[in-house]
Parts: structure tokens; C-alpha cells; sequence
């Protein structure tokens, strides 16, 4: 029988593995693209809690799941007795009796954890306010499909200190390179994901200057959901740290931009650069798909 595994943060997989699905998820894309048809979970579900809303998280996982000849299960709070309160133990057990497999996103890191303490079957994190490595599995295909191996690389996340960039400061650790942090003084990361990783982070508050050199510039909105009432606040907050064609400029000639979207142009990235060739967002998009199919493909298929 295969032993249970889950996908709550990058630190549940080993670097070995996590290459093991980079490479599996262009496979899978160039397997699609030739309209090859490959169903190893023929008759298996994945149930999908979702406590917040969301568009390629959504339909990357339930087209993944049909195209791997699966089946995806759309739960929401108000359509489901987590939104009356039944403990998230409970909401495990019943599930995993039937699934085989759940991905949530939701608020609090600790609902997932929960969730799989109590899991019969594999979970996946599919957001949580303290992570995302969903995207981070795209992101680091995208990156290796344009330019090779990131490992021994600087990349620099600018803008808010949020799950995104938390979720880079595990893959600095997982593929091998160099993160530099550029946050306005307030937001920057939670201190417990800094600590002890000081050898692969570096925090620069001067965006320009700590875009010099890097090879890829990540970023996300000023504003992520729920925090939609501070937006004037952290307008003024953010206003210097937008990644313009000047910031670009800065970084190495060969280097990337990456968001996870949505964004919101004119604001954390200028219209320019979302459409400027060194941009990759929809290849990044795209690879939430297929780098999900290599992640159901490792936990699911039997």
C-alpha cells in the first residue's frame, strides 16, 4: 500500500522530489499539448475546499483531474457544513472516508495542518495565509523551461511579505538559490520563516538596489485578500515599490518577471512590464496546471 503523503508547505518534499515533479509537469504539458490522452486516475476524486475564492487555482486542479481521467468535487463553506461550524476533524474524516484526495484553500496555515492530521488520504495546500506552494511548483517550472536551472541563482521577491513570499524563502532552501526580500518597513516577512535561513536571504529595502544582478523579480499584489480595507494605507506604503521597466532594468539582462495574479497593472507592476516579453505570467498560469498533474499524479495514482 502506498504510504500516506501530503503537500502542506515545499519542506514536505525533498529537493530530489520536487525536481522529480518539475520535470514530471513538462512531461505531462508536452504529453497534452500532442493531445496525447493519459488517465492514471481513472475513478479516483479529489474533494476541493474552498474557504476563499479563487480562478486558476480553481479550474487548474479540476481540469487536471479530468484530464488525468479523474473526477474534482467543488466544496464551498455556504454549499457545506464547514460554513455551519462542523470541526475541520470531522470535516476530514467524513471526506477522506470517500476521496482520495482533498485540496483546500483557506486562512489560517493551521486549518490544513488539521486537516491532514485527521486525513486518510492526501492533502494539498492549495493557499493558506502563511503559504502557497502550489504556485511555487509553477513558478519553478516556468523558470526552468525559459532559462534552465534556477539552483545557484538570485532571485528577488519585491513588494509585500506574504504567503508568496514565504512560500519563496522554502524554495530558496528546496532548489538551491539565492533570495534577496525588498519590502517597505512594516510588511516584510514573518520573522519565524527568516530565522535560520539567513545563508540562502538577504533583506534590502531599496528595491533598485536590490535588483541588481537577479535573474528572476517575483512579485504580488499590495493588498491580498481580506486585506482590501487597508488598500489606501498600503497604496501609500507600497507606492516606490512597483516593478517598473527601470527596476527591470536593474536586474540581469537575461532575467524574468513572474506574479501569480491576479494583478492589478499601474499598481504592484506597471502595464509595461506585464506585457513585456522578459514577462512569463501566462506561462506561469499555464503551468499551475500541469505542475499540479505531476503533484495529483505522486500522491494519487497508485
Amino acid at each position: 500500500m502506498k504510504q500516506l503523503k501530503h503537500f502542506l508547505t515545499l519542506q514536505d518534499f525533498t529537493p530530489a522530489q520536487l525536481h522529480q515533479l518539475l520535470i514530471r509537469g513538462i512531461e505531462l504539458k508536452a504529453m497534452q499539448h500532442a493531445g496525447e490522452v493519459y488517465q492514471p486516475l481513472k475513478n479516483k476524486t479529489l474533494a476541493m475546499i474552498f474557504e476563499k475564492s479563487s480562478t486558476r487555482t480553481r479550474i487548474s486542479f479540476e481540469i487536471g483531474m479530468t484530464q488525468l481521467g479523474g473526477h474534482a468535487v467543488f466544496l464551498s463553506p455556504n454549499g457545506t457544513q464547514i460554513g455551519r461550524g462542523e470541526p475541520i476533524e470531522d470535516t476530514a474524516k467524513v471526506i477522506s472516508s470517500m476521496a482520495d484526495g482533498i485540496m483546500i484553500r483557506t486562512f489560517a496555515h493551521q486549518t490544513v495542518e488539521t486537516l491532514a492530521t485527521h486525513s486518510r488520504v492526501p492533502v494539498i495546500n492549495a493557499l493558506t495565509d502563511d503559504f502557497h506552494p502550489c504556485q511555487l511548483l509553477a513558478d519553478m517550472q516556468t523558470y526552468y523551461e525559459q532559462r534552465g536551472s534556477i539552483e545557484g541563482k538570485t532571485v528577488l521577491w519585491v513588494g509585500d511579505g506574504n504567503n508568496m513570499c514565504h512560500s519563496y524563502i522554502n524554495a530558496a532552501l528546496q532548489y538551491g538559490f539565492k533570495l534577496r526580500i525588498s519590502t517597505p518597513e512594516g510588511y516584510e516577512p514573518n520573522r519565524r520563516f527568516v530565522e535560520g535561513n539567513e545563508a540562502h536571504i538577504t533583506e534590502i529595502r531599496d528595491p533598485m538596489e536590490a535588483a541588481e544582478g537577479v535573474y528572476l523579480v517575483v512579485t504580488d499584489v499590495w493588498a491580498s485578500m481580506g486585506q482590501e480595507e487597508e488598500q489606501k494605507k498600503r497604496e501609500k506604503a507600497f507606492k516606490d515599490y512597483q516593478v517598473t521597466r527601470a527596476l527591470m532594468a536593474q536586474a540581469d539582462k537575461d532575467a524574468l518577471f513572474m506574479h501569480c495574479l491576479p494583478a492589478h497593472r499601474g499598481e504592484e507592476v506597471s502595464a509595461e512590464i506585464m506585457d513585456d516579453p522578459k514577462s512569463v505570467v501566462w506561462d506561469e498560469a499555464e503551468n499551475r496546471l500541469h505542475a499540479q498533474k505531476a503533484l495529483l499524479e505522486y500522491l494519487l495514482a497508485p
